[in-house]
């Protein structure tokens, strides 16, 4: 048992700070969640249209895909005999609905993040960062062999003056611009026009953003803040998931023809990894194409997150949000835990987000809406908090 005493007492350390997780058994129904019996609202599901918990989409799916396309395993990467049919129909609607550009799919957005980095950023490259990227981002910077500096979050100002700095300097070949369009924890937004204005300042500098909460929820067609900005063909290396809206599993990569071919050539997460099912890439491709439509699910899930969001503020929370996901912050682990349980007592599925996954001091209620929720729904809650 030495061996293990060590991290039973970082266990024990965990579990005294409030920060000790574990996995929850569920059932999910419709917009609500059963746990240990109970019924509750569920609001930290990132299912944001709605279309992950609807059965009728599933069994038309179903009803539409023939036993014989009905693959369960590519059982190979995409490079041997992993390459189906339905992976090249994906990538070509992403295609059409990106204007034209190249779309390169990855198996989650994990995947996507510690692959694509590493494979761009070289010795001769400078990764410029916001602070509050999320951990994939991270990992993949470290993998890289490229020097990185984190900019203040959201701070395009002190992007800027790291960019003047750093633009002469010969030793760096290319800069690349690293951040999200919604952040997944404070649900607040980088300013993608401006990001793109600055970004046109510097020869040498590419964009890498990564749209996972906004796919789907953002944009006319809901192709994301970049869409919403009309910025998508300024952005290098456009990023986003189909984990969350998108109600599928995966991550994709719209950029121009040459990166997409550097990266089949390059990168190791792509090209040692087995591809994921096809029957889960029509699956998505069968979702992607529903989602350009909903107009009305996006409308009601920003009506009602500009609604939350003020009643948060109006209780005296920090809330920096301007999206779908409204975090309230409380700062101590355990006073955050509990909290999160009283509501839950309540009916209220909400799950208390503590370091590292956000900095110490800052543990909060994480609420994450979706088009399925009613502003009715949310009357008591905003009662409790």
């Amino acid at each position: 048992m030495s061996l293990l005493d060590h991290f039973s007492t970082q266990l024990d350390v965990l579990k005294q700070q409030g920060d000790l997780r574990q996995f929850t058994s569920n059932i999910q129904q419709d917009r609500y969640i059963i746990i240990h019996d109970q019924k509750m609202l569920n609001l930290a599901s990132n299912d944001y249209l709605g279309l992950g918990s609807n059965i009728h989409l599933r069994e038309q799916f179903f009803d539409e895909t023939p036993n014989t396309a009905r693959w369960m395993s590519s059982s190979s990467s995409r490079l041997l005999t992993g390459n189906f049919s339905e992976y090249e129909q994906l990538e070509a609607s992403l295609s059409q609905a990106f204007h034209g550009r190249s779309a390169l799919l990855f198996n989650s957005g994990y995947h996507m993040n510690i692959g694509i980095l590493p494979a761009l950023a070289d010795s001769k490259t400078l990764i410029l960062a916001d602070k509050l990227i999320h951990a994939s981002m991270i990992d993949g910077i470290r993998l890289s062999t490229a020097k990185y500096v984190r900019y203040r979050h959201n701070d395009l100002i002190h992007l800027t003056q790291l960019l003047q700095k750093y633009h002469a300097d010969d030793a760096f070949e290319r800069i690349i611009i690293v951040t999200e369009s919604i952040f997944s924890m404070d649900g607040d937004e980088t300013d993608l026009a401006e990001l793109v204005r600055i970004k046109k300042q510097f020869s040498k500098v590419m964009l890498y953003v990564d749209e996972a909460h906004a796919i789907g929820v953002r944009g006319e067609h809901g192709l994301g803040c970049a869409e919403q900005y009309g910025v998508m063909g300024e952005i290098d290396l456009l990023v986003g998931t189909f984990g969350k809206a998108m109600a599928s599993i995966g991550g994709y990569l719209i950029c121009h023809q040459v990166i997409r071919d550097y990266l089949i050539n390059s990168m190791r997460p792509l090209i040692f990894s087995t591809a994921q099912p096809p029957i889960c890439m029509a699956w998505t491709d069968f979702i992607f194409k529903k989602v350009l439509h909903l107009n009305a699910e996006r409308q009601h899930l920003q009506q009602l997150s500009q609604y939350l969001q003020q009643a948060v503020q109006a209780k005296g929370f920090d809330c920096p949000s301007t999206s779908h996901i409204v975090p309230v912050i409380i700062g101590e682990s355990t006073k955050t835990v509990g909290k999160a349980k009283a509501l839950q007592n309540a009916g209220f599925y909400i799950m208390p987000v503590r370091p590292p996954t956000v900095p110490q001091n800052s543990s909060r209620l994480r609420i994450s809406l979706t088009a399925q929720i009613q502003q009715t729904d949310l009357h008591q809650l905003i009662d409790l908090l």
